[in-house]
C-alpha cells in the first residue's frame, strides 16, 4: 500500500517536471555584455540613472583638474614668494615686498600677506605705528586669510557630496532593474536566464558606475581636504610671522621718534 502511494506520487513528480522546466527554458534571446548592447538593453529608468551618475562624474572630475591645478600653482609660487618676501622685510623694504607679492597672486601666502603689508603700508605712511594700528593689520589679516580658505575650498564640498549620493542613485538603479527583470518575467510567461539577464544586467550596471564615481570622489575629497589644512597652518604661520614684524617695526619707530 505504502509503495504503491509513493509510485502514484512519484509519477505525478515526473508529470510536473518538463512544465516547470519550460519555465526555466530560454526564450531564444541573447544577452549582450559589451558597453554599448547593455545600454541598449536598459530600460528608460536604468538609462536615466547612468546619464545623472555620468553627469556627476563629469563633474567631480572637473572638479579634480580644476582644484589640482590650482594647488600645484599655490605650492609653486609659494616656494619661491616666501624667502623672496622675508629677504624684503629684513631689509625693511616694504613696497618691495607688496610687489614681490603681486607677482605670485596665485600664492595662498601671497594673497594673505599682501593684505597685511598694505594696511600696515597706510598706517607707515601717515607716521602712525601704534598698538591699534598693528591691531587693524592684524584683522586685515584674519580677513585675507578666510577669504583665500573659502577659496581654496571651492568645489571640495560637491566631491563630498558626490561621494555620499553616488551609490544611492545607483541602488535606485538596482531596483530599477530588477523591477524590469521582473516585468520581463510576468510578459514572456518564463522564468528563463534570458529572459531576466537583461534586468539583472541592468541593476549590476548601474551599482557599477554609482560606485565607480563615489570611490574617486571620496578619495579625492580627503585628499584635497588635507591639503587645504597644510595650507591653512602655513597661512597661519606667516600671518604670526608678519604680524611680529608688525610689533617690532612698530617698536623700532616708537623708539625713533623719541630720540
Amino acid at each position: 500500500m505504502v509503495f504503491e502511494t509513493l509510485t502514484i506520487h512519484a509519477s505525478q513528480a515526473i508529470a510536473h517536471i518538463p512544465a516547470a522546466l519550460a519555465m526555466f527554458q530560454d526564450t531564444g534571446e541573447t544577452v549582450g555584455w559589451d558597453p554599448l548592447s547593455l545600454w541598449r538593453q536598459m530600460g528608460i529608468g536604468g538609462k536615466l540613472v547612468v546619464v545623472i551618475l555620468f553627469f556627476m562624474s563629469a563633474w567631480s572630475i572637473g572638479v579634480m583638474i580644476d582644484r589640482y591645478i590650482a594647488f600645484n600653482a599655490a605650492r609653486k609660487q609659494s616656494r619661491t614668494f616666501a624667502p623672496a618676501v622675508a629677504g624684503a622685510l629684513r631689509d625693511g623694504k616694504i613696497e618691495e615686498a607688496i610687489r614681490i607679492a603681486e607677482r605670485n597672486k596665485k600664492s595662498h601666502l601671497a594673497k594673505v600677506v599682501t593684505a597685511g603689508l598694505q594696511e600696515f603700508k597706510a598706517h607707515t605712511d601717515s607716521n602712525e605705528i601704534s598698538g591699534e594700528q598693528v591691531e587693524a593689520s592684524r584683522r586685515a589679516l584674519e580677513r585675507a586669510e578666510a577669504i583665500v580658505h573659502a577659496e581654496l575650498k571651492r568645489g571640495i564640498g560637491s566631491l563630498a557630496t558626490i561621494g555620499s549620493t553616488a551609490p544611492f542613485v545607483g541602488l535606485l538603479g538596482t531596483v530599477v532593474g530588477i523591477l524590469t527583470a521582473f516585468k520581463k518575467i510576468s510578459e514572456t510567461k518564463a522564468a528563463g536566464l534570458a529572459s531576466v539577464a537583461g534586468g539583472i544586467s541592468e541593476a549590476l550596471v548601474t551599482t557599477a558606475v554609482g560606485l565607480f564615481v563615489a570611490i574617486p570622489a571620496v578619495m579625492m575629497f580627503n585628499y584635497f581636504t588635507s591639503k587645504v589644512e597644510a595650507f591653512d597652518v602655513e597661512m597661519d604661520n606667516s600671518s604670526s610671522e608678519l604680524v611680529d614684524y608688525f610689533i617690532k617695526r612698530s617698536s623700532t619707530s616708537a623708539v625713533t621718534s623719541r630720540r
